[in-house]
């Protein structure tokens, strides 16, 4: 469901990417305050596992199409609303400018689809009511599962609005929208199914990760053996199972095409788009996950390309959130020292 250019008006981009900087700076400052020493490996580690995931299309049947994790539930669940959107920005950013997946004018509504409404709406206001720290597996697993299909639901509205309110694709609202819910319905339920899985995983490994005091006869896993499971999981879906991703078009081209009779739209061929464009063609070293081709070598393609994309993508986004936590807190020991609470004896 990544939006391209070529759906969105500069103002519409625009105004996603001033409204998208301003929830950034919103978690950022959420997360000074509450982030735990536990909270950076699992930033990236998520990061790095959503990333892969989302490098493989998983076949609707009947359909001639195709999804693949959103994974903003699964983020949200595991990591809190803040840190899971701080972590989604940096795997569409990371897609966007170094695998030219979704569009740079496109980048502020594609965080706002995947991570807003998971973040700030679907589990606080859905995941959250429908469970406690005391509920049975059964109904953790169905409120995950409900909790993703809304989420993707409400994605796929708000990519039918901002195309619609930018008005330079011509597409029918009403037919644009009826094909994109229901496509996106069977995709939310895959989802929610892969999403309920690993939450049960880790509510059974490590239930206070998701504030859970569950009593159990075993003792708990080790946290940091469940950030190794979760990397190693990054690595071999990002390796080797992203080679047999669906070729099907996702549920967002299978929408256009459905209406219009083609899978991508013509970017205008001046102004915002065309200057995006060709920056993002400097910035993307790896377009489509594959590296570019090459006159004077041997480039990596087909499943060594994919391999590479994942491996080096998970890696960029593993970084950068791990740096990022380490900044935060380095500003918030400074902030500490510099201004210290009054029961510290100050």
């Amino acid at each position: 469901m990544h939006m391209a250019d070529a759906l969105l008006s500069p103002a519409v981009g625009g105004t996603m990417w001033a409204a998208t900087a301003g929830l950034t700076v919103y978690a950022s400052r959420k997360i000074k305050k509450d982030l735990h020493d536990r909270s950076v490996p699992l930033m990236g580690v998520m990061g790095a596992f959503i990333f892969a995931a989302q490098m493989i299309n998983f076949t609707i049947p009947g359909t001639g199409s195709s999804g693949h994790l959103g994974g903003g539930i699964i983020l949200a669940i595991l990591l809190g609303p803040h840190a899971s959107f701080i972590t989604m920005a940096s795997i569409l950013t990371v897609q966007s400018l170094f695998f030219a997946d979704g569009g740079l004018l496109a980048l502020g509504c594609n965080i706002f689809n995947l991570g807003f409404f998971p973040s700030f709406i679907v589990y606080p206001f859905i995941y959250r009511k429908l469970t406690n720290p005391d509920s049975s597996t059964g109904r953790v697993f169905f409120s995950a599962i409900l909790s993703s299909v809304i989420a993707l639901q409400l994605g796929a509205f708000s990519v039918v609005l901002q195309t619609a309110a930018s008005g330079i694709s011509q597409l029918p609202l009403k037919s644009f929208l009826l094909m994109m819910q229901p496509i996106h319905l069977a995709i939310g339920l895959v989802e929610g199914i892969v999403s309920a899985l690993l939450v049960l995983f880790v509510l059974k490994a490590r239930p206070e990760i998701l504030g859970a005091h569950l009593v159990s006869r075993r003792e708990p896993m080790p946290l940091r053996r469940i950030i190794l499971i979760f990397l190693i999981a990054a690595g071999v879906v990002g390796g080797v199972v992203s080679w047999y991703a669906s070729d099907n078009p996702d549920g967002l081209e299978w929408a256009l095409y459905r209406v219009t009779g083609q899978e991508e739209l013509e970017s205008p061929e001046k102004g915002v788009h065309t200057a995006l464009e060709t920056f993002q063609e400097k910035t993307a070293f790896m377009p489509d996950y594959q590296f570019r081709e090459k006159t004077d070598g041997v480039a990596l393609t087909g499943k060594a390309g994919t391999s590479a994309s994942g491996f080096i993508g998970g890696g960029i986004i593993l970084f950068l959130v791990v740096l990022s936590g380490i900044l935060v807190k380095v500003f918030r020991k400074k902030r500490n020292d510099r201004d210290p609470a009054p029961d510290q004896g100050w």
